[in-house]
């Protein structure tokens, strides 16, 4: 019987596929949260300093809070709160991005303009990598009022992934693409994801922060 032998073990070797890729991603994305930690408390230390002063800073610049909260859509759909230096003044509107840089002069802050150029206002979300609402590298978090925006992305099972510090599309453009070009980047990245491009993400946000590219 070796033919039927033979497709027997073809059989369970075409089973046992799936399984291996699984058990492949699955020890990946293990190894991201891994480094998402390492990363975050690494980078909390060396950039204490700043940390400290950033807040002192908003501070003396205008009235209100140095860390700024806001209701994001997170992982499978879940709203989680992001954590944001205070860019704008405590009476902005929440809008998403891309009508809130149609007003966004009205609104930023001296020391808020400073910050976004230089992407420092993302700094207190390592916060949030450690606390495990987001990654390093992912798709950036939409608002929890972006509702088609959210039902787009569910669709394409974008948000089967944590959300990121940065991502894809911020490398690509970050604030000058509009929404469906962000989310075209995103399930691109969601579908060829794999360790080493969390590490290309991570080397090219430097490069795009240091040419100030995209950022509003």
């Amino acid at each position: 019987m070796p033919c039927l032998d033979t497709a027997q073990k073809n059989k369970n070797n075409n089973s046992q596929l799936p399984k291996d890729k699984t058990s492949q991603k699955y020890l990946q994305l293990l190894l991201k949260r891994l480094t998402d930690i390492a990363i975050a408390i690494v980078a909390l230390f060396l950039l204490a300093p700043f940390m400290l002063l950033i807040p002192l800073a908003i501070r003396l610049g205008s009235k209100g809070p140095a860390i700024f909260r806001q209701k994001r859509i997170g992982k499978n759909g879940e709203i989680f709160e992001i954590f944001k230096y205070r860019t704008m003044l405590i009476d902005t509107p929440d809008l998403p991005t891309g009508e809130m840089l149609q007003v966004a002069d009205a609104y930023i802050t001296p020391v808020g303009k400073i910050l976004r150029k230089t992407s420092l206002d993302e700094l207190p979300q390592l916060f949030n990598v450690l606390k495990g609402n987001m990654s390093i590298s992912g798709p950036r978090p939409a608002l929890w009022n972006q509702v088609e925006l959210t039902a787009k992305r569910l669709k394409l099972k974008i948000l089967e992934f944590p959300p990121g510090i940065t991502g894809w599309a911020q490398i690509n453009g970050r604030d000058d693409l509009p929404d469906d070009k962000k989310i075209e980047l995103d399930k691109w990245y969601c579908d060829n994801w794999n360790y080493f491009l969390d590490w290309k993400i991570i080397a090219f946000t430097f490069i795009t922060v240091i040419n100030k590219r995209g950022a509003n």
